[in-house]
């Protein structure tokens, strides 16, 4: 599926994004290739294969999300360079 010039522009407007007229022509391209390998993959027959969530079928990697006791504010602020109350102070960069 080649796209025209003009999709890609849309495309580049919908994300913000500045394209030099260079960059048009290759990102029409590239994307075009994607849609592309897009359509072959869509066109195999998946019917036999079971849904997944994940790639690996792992199961979760992560460690159950237990509530466990931290530390006190003050040993966490004990080497803070400033505080305000029970928490670092930081500059203020932000209008």
């Amino acid at each position: 599926m080649a796209l025209t010039l003009e999709q890609v522009r849309h495309v580049a407007t919908l994300a913000r994004l500045s394209l030099t007229p260079q960059e048009e022509e290759r990102y029409a391209t590239q994307l075009s290739a994607v849609l592309d390998a897009v359509a072959e993959l869509e066109s195999l027959d998946v019917s036999q294969v079971e849904p997944t969530s994940h790639a690996t079928l792992a199961s979760s990697l992560l460690r159950e999300d237990v509530l466990r006791p931290s530390l006190p504010p003050e040993a966490g602020l004990a080497n803070a360079p400033a505080k305000v109350g029970s928490a670092f102070a930081v500059p203020k960069i932000l209008e």
